[in-house]
């Protein structure tokens, strides 16, 4: 129904990739071939015609494309190849192992026979030949008569060190910058397939292109990422497939990183920090300060980091900033010794940045000596001046205690003698005790010697040197005072117990003379009382009782007897109003008495 199409123009070429180091010919001798010792395979292609044994079946040789038709029962894939040892030959379905059953068949002769084709059948067949010394693969096109067919991938291919790299149309390709990419579109169709390149959905110029289907993207740089789309049409139909293309930059350092600057401003003065590098950086801190430790690398995708101390995974207490880029240690102390290092991985590869933290420690410091207690004379000494010190600036002496102390020994210093000057000895006690005493000492002129003697020395050389120190003066210059107290005044107050009652006095400062004074000039003596409890008459008071009468009855449990209770004055016995004797707790005036059981018959 459809005349057999050979190949798309220039489709045969773009169709085969080996690994040998050298092509066939196609004019090849199978027999001369086999003699050469040590051979890598080569598959043989044959430029010819499908040949159709009928209506039916379809015979063809790889390097062709086989349209299939309506009555197209079966369709013989042949495929002879060379080399030495002997090819092992395998078939792969547009990048898929063939998986053989009842109607996809593999002759004795490596052929792929496909029974009764249908739609799913359409595809990029490839026969990979291959032995110890390397393989070569060639595909063939099974397709309809319609809408081109594409051969596409989809592999994802990274290329981290070749500078060229090869990818079927369809394939995710990573590679490195400077690399030549290039991209194959092998297209198959009846009629013949037109192919357009889009990147980004842009059409792109020609000079982009190569010949037989191939895009090749030279020198690849940052700008050259993106999707890079095949699209194939004809009279029947349109086909696109598309591969992206991502640059990849493997890890390199940066020499600043923004974020630490960030994060160093808000941590406070007290924290250090410090970029790690690839030959290491070294820093200096106090002993439990916190640290930042940065590490600036850069790298497409963004590299991802992994912190190492002493070439294990962190277990001291840290943080991690800046999606990992920062490493904040809360205690240096946790890490006395070790290096810190910052492994930074991507696609394209990996950079380790190092750097190594140095504990300054607390010491005790005797260097400085204090001031000489004495000018001259046979005593004076220095002590040395205990410090705590912190890389060679003095800190609170907190920090060393738990340091053991140096042993501190004194320093003689000054010994020698001194200028005569006159001593004094303590004043005597004062004549008086208030109204102006006096007071005496002795003053005299001595020198003390470098040897610690004293030597009496004339008044005279004494006065070349200062004035001579009064020996008297004048003592208790306050007048002589004393509390004075009035008579105490009339006792008040209500009666509720035993002398509660208050009475007042007043109490003046005055001198020997008579003369009223502050009372601040009395302060020093001891103040009478201006207030005291008092007894006053009404509060003479008592309860008085008298004697029981007679019992009511003598047995029984209704007798009972009574007393006669009255509030009288203590003083005249007479009675008077009870509420003056509430203070105090009144007796029972009467009570029940004769409670026992009665005799019969009484």
């Amino acid at each position: 129904e459809y005349p057999l199409h050979r190949h798309v123009s220039g489709f045969t070429s773009s169709l085969r990739t080996s690994s040998a180091e050298a092509f066939l010919p196609t004019s090849v001798d199978l027999a001369n071939g086999l003699r050469r010792p040590h051979q890598k395979p080569a598959i043989l292609r044959k430029i010819s015609a499908a040949q159709q044994l009928s209506a039916s079946e379809v015979v063809t040789h790889l390097g062709q494309t086989v349209v299939l038709a309506s009555g197209t029962l079966s369709v013989l894939l042949h495929c002879e190849a060379v080399g030495n040892p002997k090819p092992t030959i395998s078939w792969a379905k547009n990048g898929e192992e063939v998986k053989y059953n009842d109607r996809m068949l593999l002759q004795p002769d490596d052929s792929l026979q496909i029974l009764a084709p249908v739609e799913a059948d359409v595809g990029f067949y490839a026969c990979n030949a291959s032995n110890a010394l390397g393989s070569d693969s060639v595909s063939i096109a099974v397709t309809l008569a319609g809408k081109p067919l594409i051969k596409a991938s989809r592999a994802t291919v990274i290329n981290t060190e070749l500078p060229a790299v090869t990818v079927d149309i369809g394939s995710t390709v990573k590679t490195i910058q400077r690399a030549n990419v290039t991209i194959s579109c092998q297209v198959a169709g009846v009629p013949e397939a037109e192919v357009t390149w889009f990147k980004n959905k842009v059409k792109l110029a020609s000079a982009h292109h190569l010949h037989d289907g191939l895009l090749l993207i030279a020198n690849v740089s940052m700008s050259d990422q993106g999707l890079y789309s095949c699209k194939a049409a004809n009279l029947r139909g349109e086909v696109t497939e598309s591969s992206q293309l991502l640059v990849l930059e493997p890890p390199r350092p940066l020499p600043y990183l923004e974020d630490l600057t960030a994060v160093l401003s808000s941590a406070g003065t007290s924290t250090r920090s410090v970029l790690t590098s690839p030959s290491g950086t070294k820093m200096t801190v106090s002993p439990g300060s916190s640290a930042l430790i940065g590490c600036a690398v850069d790298g497409h995708p963004t590299p991802n980091i992994t912190w190492l101390y002493s070439g294990e995974p962190l277990s001291l207490q840290h943080r991690l900033l800046a999606a990992g880029r920062i490493l904040q240690i809360l205690n240096v102390s946790d890490a006395p010794d070790g290096e810190f290092r910052c492994l930074a991985q991507n696609e394209a590869g990996s950079l380790t940045q190092k750097t190594s933290l140095a504990i300054q420690e607390y010491r005790w410091s005797v260097d400085k000596l204090m001031a000489c207690s004495a000018s001259c004379g046979h005593k004076g000494v220095q002590l040395p001046q205990l410090r705590c010190l912190l890389d060679g600036a003095e800190v609170n002496i907190s920090h060393c205690k738990e340091k053991p102390k140096p042993a501190l020994q004194p320093v003689a210093c000054n010994r020698r003698d001194c200028p005569s000057r006159w001593m004094v000895t303590s004043w005597s006690p004062c004549t008086r005790s208030c109204g102006r005493g006096i007071q005496m000492r002795r003053v005299t002129c001595q020198r003390l010697t470098a040897k610690g003697s004293s030597v009496p020395m004339s008044n005279e050389a004494c006065a070349q040197v200062s004035k001579r120190p009064v020996d008297t003066q004048n003592c208790n210059r306050q007048p002589c005072v004393e509390w004075v107290a009035s008579s105490w005044g009339q006792c008040n107050g209500p009666c509720i117990g035993p002398r509660l009652a208050v009475q007042h006095r007043q109490i003046f400062c005055q001198t020997k003379d008579g003369i009223s004074v502050s009372s601040d000039q009395c302060s020093a003596l001891p103040r009478p009382l201006s207030t005291q409890n008092c007894w006053t008459d009404v509060c003479g008071v008592h309860w008085r009782v008298s004697l029981w009468t007679v019992c009511t009855a003598t047995c029984g449990n209704y007798g009972f007897q009574s007393r006669r209770v009255d509030c009288v004055h203590v003083r005249t016995n007479k009675p008077v109003l009870e509420h003056h004797c509430s203070w105090r707790p009144r007796p029972a005036n009467w009570q029940r008495c004769n409670i026992m059981p009665c005799e019969n018959g009484t």
